[in-house]
């Protein structure tokens, strides 16, 4: 690694423009930056500059439809240089890993190419208002082998990754020797939240399309088992007990078999074992239980934090003990109120605080004072792909909670996606993807086998 530290005392500074910097491009931290390009950006009233180590952006729900193969991520991933040239904002390729109070500056390890060769040095990047924004990834609770022997979907990469294991065990499947009453392989999901229930849907769905897709001998009841195992008493622990009941239903209804209250107490490259004793062979293992925010967010440059990394903030989203520095999305502990418990880790939740804390820092600017974040619950939605939508929907709709499912439900989970789109690409290009989506389900096969 390079010992060279790249400095980036931007020219607009020279101008007395005021430097957001923005650290984190997922749902929250891009649609600030679009808001905020458009906001004070295109009148030159800031400096906007968005910060992620990917090129790309593709909306993080979606990873377990990449996994399974039925949403090929090309298709739907967004250029973070071409939004940023668009939206009026900067771009900068690089990984945090570090910060300065002191200086305002911010500091990224250095990138290298995939031959090992550095493509960009360690860089500081200066700031007048930070805003982080750096999403969570999975929380494997020290629990040992999960690292080394399970898949984590928290990026893109490792969707892939997993899909090209689904592909291969399917093919391999069609030329193995079948134990009897065994399936050939086992997909064991750790966590029954979200996207646990909805990753093992999906997986259903693939293997019976790859059946007709020439692996005549490859049965996906007979030759697939996926495997649900949850340390809670039922699935969607968060979510209302009907809504958890009738995606277990669905669930079961598709073989798909489910162990809860069972902690995992160890993964090997053989299987999972349990706290009770049981052992489930497995062939590839994805863990999808718990969250924690980025390891060195704990304590970094002595912000508060709590006991999963998160940044703790105020109702204004700014860091506890430092006023530049605000935080936003699944990165950040933000109270409700007396007796409330935290916002909760939702796209939900980091869209509306992004939404809120654009027009504050505008207001910011103009001398006014800041905006509070009220966190309003629209309820939840669960997708299991082509067998059925369910969800609670809440607060202004009705009072109290609605339970729904069938095709509404699955028109309102489809819509959810829309609404980032519009939020990130307009309404206008919004309606362009979307016919290029129906033509190209059209025209392409109903997964990517490859």
């Amino acid at each position: 690694m390079s010992n060279r530290l790249q400095s980036s005392q931007q020219h607009e500074k020279e101008e007395g423009l005021h430097r957001i910097t923005i650290v984190g491009g997922g749902a929250g931290g891009l649609e600030l930056a679009v808001r905020l390009g458009k906001k004070l950006g295109k009148k030159k009233k800031a400096l906007i500059t968005l910060v992620d180590a990917s090129r790309t952006h593709l909306w993080k729900p979606l990873l377990h439809q990449v996994a399974a193969g039925t949403l090929d991520s090309h298709a739907d991933e967004r250029e973070y240089f071409a939004l940023a040239r668009s939206n009026h904002f900067e771009f900068r390729l690089g990984r945090m890993d570090a910060l300065s109070r002191d200086k305002k500056e911010i500091y990224l390890t250095a990138t290298h190419d995939e031959d090992g060769s550095e493509l960009l040095p360690r860089q500081a990047i200066a700031y007048d208002t930070l805003v982080i924004a750096l999403g969570s990834q999975t929380n494997d609770f020290g629990t040992p082998g999960a690292r080394e022997n399970c898949i984590m979907l928290d990026s893109l990469a490792a969707a892939e990754r997993f899909h090209q294991k689904l592909i291969n065990c399917c093919l391999r499947a069609q030329t193995q020797a079948q134990a009897v009453g065994e399936g050939r392989f086992t997909v064991t999901i750790i966590g029954g939240g979200a996207t646990g229930v909805e990753l093992a849907a999906e997986l259903h769905m693939t293997t019976k399309i790859l059946s007709s897709y020439g692996l005549v001998n490859f049965h996906p009841e007979k030759d697939l088992k996926i495997v649900i195992v949850d340390a809670a008493s039922r699935l969607l622990q968060m979510l209302p007990e009907r809504l958890s009941a009738a995606v277990a239903k669905e669930l079961r209804s598709i073989a798909v078999e489910i162990h809860t209250n069972e902690k995992v107490v160890e993964v090997s490259k053989e299987g999972v074992s349990m706290s009770s004793g049981k052992f489930i062979p497995s062939g590839i293992v994805v863990w999808a239980a718990g969250i924690k925010a980025p390891e060195f967010l704990k304590d970094l440059d002595g912000l508060e934090s709590n006991r999963i990394n998160q940044l703790v903030v105020n109702r204004h989203l700014q860091t506890t003990r430092d006023a530049s520095i605000f935080a936003l999305g699944d990165c950040c502990a933000c109270p409700q109120g007396e007796g409330l418990p935290a916002v909760p880790p939702r796209a939900q939740s980091a869209h509306q605080q992004a939404s809120m804390l654009a027009d504050s820092l505008a207001r910011m600017l103009q001398g006014k004072s800041l905006k509070e974040f009220t966190y309003k619950d629209h309820g939840s939605l669960v997708s299991l792909g082509n067998y059925s939508t369910v969800g609670s929907l809440m607060g202004a709709l009705a009072s109290g909670s609605v339970f729904i499912e069938g095709t509404i439900a699955k028109w309102m989970y489809w819509s959810l996606h829309k609404h980032h789109q519009v939020a990130v690409n307009g309404l206008f290009h919004t309606w362009l993807s979307t016919w290029a989506e129906t033509i190209d389900r059209v025209r392409n096969p109903r997964i990517k086998l490859h």
